[in-house]
């Protein structure tokens, strides 16, 4: 017999840890306004303006950017399956858990991936990618800007110029850092970058924003076979939400709405102001963890403020600690991944979540709890 169900009543809790974040008022209202077909004029002219407003967020006017129809891993897989044909060499910069999926990805499209490794927590030369790719070329180099795993900052000015040099398209995962940090797509010379909606952009996950530049739009153009995906196939995607307005798939209508409105909150902010309230409040939670002898494992010349990860110090229960933290107050935070499980504390201050009293409202409780 089916068991009778109650009405949809989740607990409200605090989102501080990887992602989601919480989501802004005007994006749950822009959630519930009623259905309009896919291709519906007025659906067509709100697909015009996510683009353009991502094309912003992604500071890169030129690119073609949309949303994937999937989370940011379908964006993550759209961005390796349309450049990767059988057997092409893939460089892919290794030092966190969301590295080690791309190459699970790229390995699937039966790319020759490569790979160069930096322990967890720390970031890449632009010579130690010059002397891999002298060791051996490649068609795409990979690198993850912002490591959700490990709260580590990548700087990728020097490298794309490295990677160009080379003749390499240069691909960047922006998961955890678009709408947070820089990410300058353009002036940077990436030409493939991907992210998710439930980060720092504050919408509901559901959609992968993914930009392409010029040149990587060219290698798209002259594949010598099919995408292997067709749902993530952009010469097939593209189409639909090029012009033509060719279909190819049911948009998620009610989601599409929610990225407009979280997007345009973000221009409405501006974002050198987004980035400095990201930074501000980042320093803030850092110099409370210091006053609670808990210390951050990246070092400050590469920590992200987007997400901070805690050493765990020896002797406390780390599960416990999250656990209690959700039991008694509401608050979410993560755990560590892969090398770091047990390790560490994972904590977000991402979009909407980045304001000084979810600050003040985490210390105090991590304060009590571990006295």
């Amino acid at each position: 017999m089916t068991s009778k169900y109650a009405e949809l009543n989740p607990p409200a809790r605090l989102l501080l840890g990887p992602g989601p974040s919480m989501v802004h008022p005007l994006v749950l209202r822009a959630l519930s306004t009623p259905l309009v077909g896919h291709l519906d004029p007025q659906f067509i002219v709100l697909m015009n303006e996510v683009q353009d407003l991502l094309r912003m967020v992604f500071e890169a006017p030129d690119a073609l950017a949309i949303p994937v129809s999937g989370t940011g891993s379908a964006a993550m897989e759209a961005s390796l399956c349309n450049f990767i044909e059988e057997a092409d060499p893939v460089l892919v910069c290794v030092n966190g858990y969301f590295s080690e999926r791309i190459i699970d990805m790229a390995t699937r499209y039966r790319a020759d991936v490569h790979r160069i490794d930096v322990p967890w927590g720390e970031v890449f030369s632009p010579k130690q990618v010059d002397e891999a790719l002298k060791a051996k070329p490649a068609k795409i180099v990979a690198i993850v800007q912002a490591e959700t795993s490990t709260g580590a900052l990548q700087p990728l000015a020097e490298i794309a110029e490295v990677v160009h040099r080379h003749g390499a398209l240069f691909l960047v995962d922006a998961v955890t850092s678009l709408g947070g940090i820089p990410v300058r797509m353009q002036e940077t010379g990436i030409d493939i970058c991907y992210s998710c909606s439930q980060k720092c952009l504050s919408a509901p996950p559901g959609l992968g924003p993914l930009a392409m530049g010029q040149r990587a739009v060219e290698v798209l153009k002259n594949r010598e076979s099919k995408v292997a995906s067709w749902y993530l196939d952009m010469t097939l995607v593209l189409k639909y939400w090029g012009p033509e307005r060719t279909y190819h798939h049911t948009a998620p209508i009610s989601m599409n709405f929610a990225l407009r409105e979280a997007l345009r909150l973000v221009q409405e902010e501006g974002l050198p102001a987004r980035f400095e309230r990201h930074r501000r409040n980042a320093e803030m939670l850092w110099e409370g963890l210091a006053e609670l002898d808990l210390k951050p494992h990246v070092p400050l010349g590469h920590r992200l403020p987007t997400l901070t990860t805690v050493t765990v110090p020896e002797g406390v229960d780390e599960l416990g600690v999250r656990k209690a933290l959700l039991d008694a107050y509401g608050i979410e935070i993560a755990g560590g991944l892969g090398a770091f499980k047990g390790k560490i504390w994972r904590i977000g201050l991402m979009g909407y979540s980045s304001r000084p009293e979810n600050v003040v409202t985490l210390l105090g409780a991590m304060e009590r709890i571990l006295r």
